[in-house]
C-alpha cells in the first residue's frame, strides 16, 4: 500500500525586505550595504541592514503600547502558532467593529484581508483599522492573536491607540503587514516567528500559512 500523501500547500504572507519598502512615516526606511563580498577574499558575503523593527511584516510586543510591557524577545510564540481563521473583510466600509464579526466561529487566531491588492510601493493610510471594541469582542470568544494586512490595527492619525491598548488589556497579540491577496476566506494552520530582539518593540517576521489536511 503506498504512503504517498498529498503535499499540503503554503502560502507565504510576509513582505519582502527590500530598498524601496513603504515604512511609517518618519521611520528608518529599509536599507542593505553589502560590505564584504566574495571577490574581496571573504568565503562569505557580509551586509550590514537598517530598518525599524516594524518594518514590514511584524508582531508587535506589548513594549510598544505600554512602558511596562514585555519586549519582542520575551513573547511566548504560543499565540503565534496554531489554527487560524481567515477573514476577508474587504466590504467593511470604516472600522471593523463587533457587528462584522457576528458570522465568526470559535477559533483562538484571526487574521482580516481589508486589501483587493496589497500596496507593497506606496504608502497609503486610508487603511481599514480595528475598533476597540472589536478586539474586546474577540477577546471574549477566546481569540488571543489578531492579524491584519494592514501597517497597524489602529488608524494612522490615532493617538490614543485604543485598539492596541484593548489588545494589552486581554492578553492578546497583534500581526500586522500580512500580505494576503492570495489566500481565501477559511481556516489555515498559521507559522509565524517573530525575531527575539532584545529591548525591542516589535519582532520583524517571517509568517506562513499551511493548508489544512482533511480529517
Amino acid at each position: 500500500m503506498s504512503s504517498w500523501r498529498r503535499s499540503l500547500r503554503i502560502w507565504d504572507i510576509s513582505q519582502v525586505l527590500r530598498p524601496g519598502l513603504p515604512v511609517w512615516p518618519g521611520d528608518t526606511e529599509f536599507g542593505f550595504e553589502r560590505t564584504w563580498r566574495m571577490e574581496d577574499g571573504s568565503p562569505v558575503n557580509v551586509g550590514k541592514m537598517t530598518m525599524t523593527t516594524h518594518s514590514g511584516t511584524h508582531a508587535d510586543a506589548p513594549l510598544h503600547y505600554s512602558a511596562n510591557g514585555m519586549d519582542a524577545a520575551s513573547m511566548e510564540l504560543d499565540p503565534f502558532i496554531g489554527e487560524c481563521l481567515v477573514v476577508d473583510a474587504r466590504g467593511v466600509s470604516g472600522e471593523i467593529d463587533v457587528a462584522d464579526l457576528s458570522h465568526l466561529d470559535s477559533v483562538d487566531r484571526v487574521l482580516f484581508r481589508t486589501w483587493d491588492s496589497f500596496p507593497h510601493d506606496d504608502w497609503r493610510s486610508d487603511w481599514t483599522p480595528i475598533s476597540a471594541e472589536a478586539v474586546e469582542w474577540l477577546a471574549l470568544q477566546g481569540v488571543k492573536l489578531i492579524g491584519t494586512d494592514a501597517p497597524s490595527v489602529d488608524p494612522q492619525d490615532s493617538k490614543t491607540m485604543d485598539a492596541h491598548k484593548a489588545v494589552a488589556k486581554n492578553a492578546m497579540r497583534i500581526l500586522e503587514g500580512l500580505v494576503l491577496d492570495e489566500v481565501e476566506e477559511g481556516r489555515y494552520e498559521l507559522i509565524a516567528l517573530p525575531l527575539k530582539i532584545g529591548g525591542g518593540d516589535a519582532g520583524l517576521t517571517r509568517a506562513i500559512l499551511r493548508e489544512i489536511p482533511d480529517a
